[in-house]
């Protein structure tokens, strides 16, 4: 892998989608869930809280969280006013921005659990680094007032963000009197450099390097306090002052699961296996990633390649889904990948698409395009029905019935988080090189690639179709490269350029076909992946899916739900390697989607036989058909079982 970024990715804002499958999500994500988003922030009083107004005594103290979930809000509601001016909105965001910056310190220093808990002398800020989240909800608010002066042009948030960033950059370091620590939740390290890249102020870049070295190096010479029986603390905590009363995940864990749930346990240059958090940790990879392109660090770029090997070859579901646990909300161990119990968060595959674009930049390597698009359009896309308005926290690969979608949370990271990234998913789309442009999704639509003086016109039924055709808009004749993305799941594809085959066959390089030829205005490729149905199956290795198989047809995984399959339990229905499955366009069904039809058998109960044991015999099999849906859509009809992972008959 390059050491610095080759590829520079196309920004959502120069990407238009016109397709029926992203189009439709964006536009409702506009008005439905970003308005139902506000609404409930402020009904729950998270954007109250900004007024600093709570006293002791009152009810529903200001959580330490809180201002994460309404500057995601805001990120993804500035993405939305970038490519969709809307005046209401525009003036929504001053509004909620006024209340932040009235609220605000005079140091500099923000935090709305904080400020008013300070003033009631019940807590004081940077005590409790490892589990009050206060430089990961600051995080979130640099992310928000980044992405707010690049759609705006205001200053109005970049501005108080600032004088808060450069607040920490005085408090944390390694001077005398400064602290020495870093945040439990990883977040503010990806967000400084986000603020770097803005205002070019290097001590903000300097300041996410600080907080990465630091994670896992230890105090010399700390000493293990005495807290009492079966408490275990974090002893670089202690070490920094800060307080054991505040400590809540430590109980009952021992030290080196406490280090490993938010990636302390080593320094991040040493580490070869995913631990912990989900969330924490692929936030953290992303960091090391733009850190690594910003200061060619080769050890961090060499840790971020053993980490990815260590989540895509031993720790992912099929779906793109990371973190199988939920008392950890992440990781365990290689292979451990149950379905029915999976967790999965949204904000961890959400995660895992930010990580990987950031990896792809690097050379161009289709592998992390791959998982960005599976995480995408599954893992991801699941994390929020089709009318906007309900939510999947965890998302498992299989449910009796009793798994749904909800309006809000207490903990409401994931809603704000898909709203973010839907709002600006045309970023995903291309990237350039000294040498050409990369497409490395497929939707219809326009794009304008500046740095080439281009225009790009998609067209293409994609994910229902692999046919994609793309006209270039040129002023002038120009030769370069034009590096089209041939997906992991596809086996076979052709192509033309103005209706006929070239002479010679592009070139073929870690995924991408390369045509390299002096372009025209007009000019256009016609790019047909063939879209089989094809059964998946896992390594044997997981032990939870083993005589199993699913359904994938193109970038989409699908499932079966008892709404559309009168087959109870679903886990009884088997199917042959032999099957032939038919995919047909419903476009009167969940929007508009490809289902899957096919031949399977199911387990029969023995009609008189209500034993819970018996002597093995026969089974008896009764042929049944079965309808599969894509995975991203479920539990958005009449609610029942859904499951991914089928039993494969064998004899």
């Amino acid at each position: 892998m390059s050491l610095k970024r080759k590829l520079t990715p196309v920004p959502f804002t120069a990407v238009k989608l016109t397709d029926a499958f992203w189009a439709p999500r964006i536009e409702t994500n506009r008005t439905n869930t970003l308005p139902r988003e506000y609404e409930l922030c402020e009904k729950t009083g998270r954007i109250g809280a900004f007024d600093m107004q709570w006293k002791k005594g009152q009810p529903n103290p200001p959580h330490i969280f809180w201002d994460s979930d309404v500057a995601k809000w805001i990120e993804a509601a500035a993405y939305s006013l970038a490519t969709h001016p809307d005046p209401a909105l525009d003036h929504l965001l001053d509004e909620v921005i006024a209340r932040i910056a009235k609220g605000q310190a005079k140091d500099g220093y923000f935090n709305s659990h904080y400020i008013p808990f300070e003033k009631a002398k019940l807590d004081k800020r940077f005590t409790n680094l490892r589990d009050a989240h206060e430089l990961y909800c600051a995080g979130h608010l640099f992310e928000a007032a980044v992405a707010h002066f690049q759609a705006t042009g205001k200053r109005n948030l970049l501005d108080p963000m600032c004088k808060y960033a450069d607040y920490l950059c005085k408090t944390f370091g390694r001077k005398k009197g400064q602290i020495r620590g870093y945040c439990g939740h990883q977040e503010i390290e990806l967000a400084l450099v986000k603020l770097y890249h803005v205002t070019h102020q290097k001590r903000y870049l300097d300041l996410a390097q600080f907080f990465i070295d630091e994670r896992g190096q230890g105090v010399a010479g700390a000493k293990k306090p005495k807290v009492g029986r079966n408490h275990y603390f974090d002893v670089e905590a202690v070490a920094r002052g800060q307080n054991p009363a505040n400590f809540h995940f430590a109980r009952n864990k021992p030290p080196q699961q406490r280090y490993e749930y938010n990636q302390s346990h080593l320094p991040v240059r040493e580490q070869n296996v995913v631990t912990g958090h989900a969330v924490r940790a692929v936030y953290m990879y992303c960091a090391m990633s733009d850190l690594a392109n910003e200061t060619g660090d080769e050890a961090l770029l060499a840790a971020c390649e053993r980490l990815w090997h260590s989540i895509v070859d031993e720790r992912m579901y099929l779906t793109g889904g990371i973190g199988p646990s939920a008392s950890n909300e992440g990781f365990t161990y290689a292979y451990d990948l149950p379905d029915e119990t999976a967790y999965a968060e949204t904000c961890a595959s959400v995660a895992l698409v930010f990580w990987n674009h950031r990896l792809l930049q690097f050379a161009g390597d289709g592998k992390y395009a791959d998982i960005m698009e599976r995480a995408l359009f599954n893992g991801s896309l699941s994390g929020v029905s089709l009318d906007g308005q309900s939510f999947f926290y965890d998302n498992p690969l299989a449910s009796a019935g009793h798994h749904h979608r909800q309006g809000w949370f207490v903990c409401a990271c994931c809603p704000p988080n898909i709203a973010r990234l839907i709002a600006s998913v045309g970023g995903y789309f291309y990237s350039t090189s000294s040498d050409g442009v990369w497409v490395h999704l497929y939707a219809s639509g326009q794009a304008v690639i500046g740095e080439w003086g281009l225009g790009i016109e998609q067209k293409t039924n994609y994910p229902w179709d692999g046919k994609v055709q793309l006209k270039l808009k040129l002023d002038e004749v120009k030769s370069f490269a034009l590096n089209l993305r041939m997906p992991g799941w596809c086996h076979q594809a052709s192509f033309q350029v103005n209706g006929t085959h070239l002479t010679e066959e592009p070139s073929f390089s870690n995924g991408y076909l390369q045509i390299n030829r002096e372009w025209h205005d007009g000019d256009v490729v016609t790019y047909k992946m063939e879209m089989p149905v094809q059964l998946m199956q896992a390594s044997p290795n997981v032990r939870q899916t083993l005589g199993r198989v699913a359904l994938q047809r193109g970038p989409l995984v699908y499932c079966l739900e008892g709404v559309d399959n009168d087959i109870a339990p679903l886990d009884r229905v088997a199917v042959s390697l032999n099957t032939k499955f038919k995919a047909a366009h419903k476009p009167d069904l969940l929007g508009g989607v490809v289902v899957l039809t096919g031949k399977a058998t199911v387990l029969k109960n023995k009609a008189k036989d209500k034993s819970l044991y018996a002597v093995a015999g026969p089974i008896q099999q009764k042929p049944v058909q079965i309808t599969a849906v894509p995975y991203c859509t479920w539990d958005n009809r009449d609610p029942g079982e859904m499951r991914v992972w089928l039993r494969l008959k064998t004899a």
